[in-house]
């Protein structure tokens, strides 16, 4: 697989965890551990996909969301939330916000590459 991927995580164990694990898959991949950085990255490193949770420190992910949505340079963009979050009203939120896909901590490895794979997919489409 070929592809770029932000992670955008503060929980440092979880961020290296999903570094290994997408660039164990072929991924080159960046890390943002705050909403702000995770701006910035996807502005200079053009990810295919952010994995982004949802409590982060100085921007949440949901108004990170909703800005990289805003952004024509990141109309192809795809967005996993991946989160503790897992209340009906936060999911709808977040997929109201624009992400692609929601997931919740903690989640299977097998899930999360398969969606990673999905949405990889139709970002090279």
């Amino acid at each position: 697989m070929t592809g770029r991927i932000l992670i955008a995580d503060d929980e440092p164990n979880i961020a290296l965890s999903l570094e290994f694990l997408m660039q164990d898959r072929g991924y080159t991949v960046a890390i943002a551990h705050n909403g702000e950085d995770a701006l910035r990255l996807a502005a200079e490193f053009r990810p295919d996909l952010v994995l982004l949770d949802v409590m982060m420190p100085v921007i949440n992910g949901f108004e990170v969301c909703r800005r990289l949505r805003a952004d024509p340079l990141q109309r192809g963009l795809k967005i996993l939330m991946l989160t503790a979050r897992g209340r009906e009203s936060e999911v709808r939120r977040g997929l109201s916000e624009g992400a692609d896909a929601y997931l919740t901590k903690p989640f299977a490895t097998r899930e999360l590459v398969a969606i990673v794979s999905e949405l990889m997919a139709g970002a090279n489409a």
